[in-house]
């Protein structure tokens, strides 16, 4: 089944990193038969404000069943990804991680891994019961992200009853 993806991360230190995994469909045929669309909004956000920014990531989760943030060395602090795994939670979106930080596009070396940004979401955050422990996290290059991508998306759209 197809699925309608929000894709999460920190633009300025990983936007080469994330184009490698928005685009691995094009790449490899079964992630295009798993069906996967992503919704991301980062060349708009970069020039808005804040309210600006809520609105544009409010519109590009609409129609979305999954959240997959992108972990980088420095995702977890980011605001607007936080904003993103918050508005997540409280649509009760698929949500799933996956490290980066192994990867090195064109002239970037490898980065170090970045701490869990679902660490800070308690099992009470938002009356919810998804944590920190229950949203799996996969890493890209170990976990085989270039094969895997299309299930990791669909586990975590039935793991979210939808």
């Amino acid at each position: 089944m197809a699925r309608n993806v929000y894709f999460s991360f920190h633009y300025q230190r990983d936007i080469q990193r994330v184009q490698i995994v928005r685009n691995a469909w094009v790449c490899y045929p079964s992630n295009r038969k798993a069906g996967y669309f992503d919704r991301g909004l980062w060349e708009e956000a970069q020039t808005k404000g804040a309210r600006a920014i809520e609105s544009l990531i409010n519109d590009g989760m609409r129609d979305t069943g999954v959240t997959v943030v992108l972990i980088g060395a420095e995702t977890s602090n980011r605001r607007w990804v936080n904003y993103e795994i918050e508005q997540s939670i409280l649509l009760k979106k698929g949500l799933l991680g996956i490290r980066i930080h192994q990867l090195a596009p064109l002239q970037l070396r490898t980065d170090y891994p970045g701490s869990n940004p679902f660490d800070a979401y308690s099992p009470y955050s938002f009356s919810s019961i998804r944590t920190a422990y229950q949203v799996p996290i996969y890493d890209w290059v170990n976990d085989r992200g270039y094969y895997n991508l299309g299930n990791w998306v669909e586990q975590a759209a039935r793991l979210a009853g939808r």
